[in-house]
């Protein structure tokens, strides 16, 4: 395994820090924010097939249903 130097400003290099856990590298930190990036979301873009207005209407209104407390069936 190589080694390579960065340079980083100060505010990311406290950032980065306050990201640390005890005991862990900041190579381990690094790897560990990297893996854990979530997929950017123009990835889900299209994802879902176009709905007609009565699947809109009635999506629309179990998430009324379900802020407001009334029973959903």
């Amino acid at each position: 395994m190589g080694f390579k130097t960065i340079s980083l400003s100060d505010s990311v290099y406290k950032r980065l820090r306050s990201e640390k856990r005890p005991r862990e590298s900041f190579n381990e930190v690094i790897t560990r924010l990297l893996d854990a990036k979530q997929p950017p979301l123009a990835k889900y873009a299209g994802a879902w097939k176009p709905l007609s207005a009565t699947e809109l209407s009635k999506i629309r209104g179990r998430i009324d249903r379900l802020r407001h407390g009334t029973p959903v069936r």
